[in-house]
């Protein structure tokens, strides 16, 4: 299972078995946390990932610690040292019941402990040259514009409008642009504080 899913569906599993535990329906549960019985429904089923505000209420009022609640989540070992994910591959998320013409689409979690981030935009020219570079921490990609061959390690990802990349910076990578036309990423650096 990919991990945004795992995860979404991890915690609503939870919930509701912590909510069970304290002998409450979902109805007592939406009146004692002040969130509708159908968005808790959807969380509680692996629906939607819940917002951070929500989770917090939801917790506060099951009297359960934020940390508590995590603390037995394992940390996915099998890490290949990237993720790639084509734009398809996004999971359409509703955040707020009310909004209209807000489509927000969950693309990435994974923890990055101890890190700074730094974010940059790179236009990479049409046959522009680099060798492979290395470096500390990870990176996060996402096409904005053309189409790129991504060489990273032993692996060439064909990237398209809309589609990221997130990756161990310390993998050998460079974008290739063969194509007639700029390319723009929008880069994140999650740079390791020591």
């Amino acid at each position: 299972m990919e991990q945004a899913a795992y995860l979404t569906t991890w915690i609503g599993s939870k919930i509701k078995d912590i909510r069970k535990s304290h002998k409450l329906k979902l109805g007592d549960l939406a009146d004692k946390s002040g969130i509708s019985i159908a968005m808790l429904s959807k969380i509680e089923n692996g629906r939607v990932f819940p917002t951070l505000p929500s989770l917090i209420q939801v917790l506060d009022t099951l009297d359960v610690d934020l940390n508590e609640f995590f603390a037995d989540l394992k940390a996915n070992n099998e890490f290949p040292g990237y993720i790639f994910k084509k734009r398809e591959e996004y999971t359409a998320i509703k955040k707020e019941e009310e909004a209209v013409g807000f489509h927000y689409q969950f693309i990435l979690n994974h923890k990055i402990e101890r890190s700074s981030m730094e974010i940059s935009l790179l236009t990479v020219k049409p046959n522009a040259q680099r060798a492979p570079v290395a470096s500390d921490g990870f990176e996060y990609l996402y096409l904005v514009k053309g189409s790129i061959q991504y060489q990273l390690g032993e692996n060439t990802f064909d990237m398209e409008e809309g589609d990221s990349l997130f990756f161990d910076g310390n993998i050998p990578h460079v974008p290739i642009n063969s194509t007639q036309v700029d390319a723009m990423l929008l880069v994140i650096y999650f740079i390791a504080l020591h």
